[in-house]
C-alpha cells in the first residue's frame, strides 16, 4: 500500500455482522464484561433503555476488524478512536446487523486514515470512527 496507490474516498473494505444475543453473552465471558444491561431485557428497561444492548467495545472492534483482511496485518494499526454515539439494540429473536464501511480519509507520507462508518438500521452507532495504519513496508 502506497500513498499513489489509494485515493481519498475509496472504500477499502464492507462487510455485515449479525449480532445475537448469544454473541453479547460470548462476548462478556471473554471481556468480563457481565452488566445485566447486555443480557437481560428486565434490567435494560428498568433503567430506561430500548433494549438489551451490544456492549460498546464489542461494537468498536467489530468495526475494526472489518480491515484486518485489506491490511494483511492488524500490527500495521498505529491508532483508533471512536465515539459512541447511539446504542446497538440486540432483539431477543431477531438479532441486530451492523453494516461498517472503511473508506480512505486521508494519505500523507507515513500512514492512512482510514474512516469507518458503522450503521445499524439507519442509524450511525460509531462517531469519528478512524484508523491510522502505516504504509506497508
Amino acid at each position: 500500500m502506497t500513498s499513489a496507490a489509494l485515493e481519498v474516498g475509496t472504500v477499502v473494505a464492507e462487510r455485515t455482522v449479525h449480532l445475537t444475543r448469544e454473541s453479547l453473552v460470548r462476548y462478556a465471558g471473554a471481556s468480563g464484561d457481565f452488566n445485566p444491561i447486555h443480557y437481560r431485557d428486565d434490567v435494560a428497561e428498568r433503567v430506561g433503555l430500548p433494549g438489551v444492548l451490544a456492549h460498546g467495545m464489542l461494537t468498536m472492534g467489530l468495526a475494526v476488524e472489518t480491515i484486518v483482511e485489506w491490511l494483511g496485518d492488524a500490527g500495521r494499526i498505529v491508532d483508533y478512536g471512536v465515539r459512541f454515539t447511539r446504542p446497538v439494540v440486540v432483539d431477543a429473536e431477531h438479532g441486530a446487523d451492523l453494516f461498517v464501511s472503511a473508506k480512505v480519509g486521508a494519505v500523507d507520507d507515513e500512514a492512512v486514515r482510514i474512516d469507518l462508518t458503522v450503521t445499524f438500521g439507519d442509524t450511525t452507532v460509531l462517531g469519528k470512527a478512524q484508523v491510522r495504519v502505516r504504509h506497508q513496508s
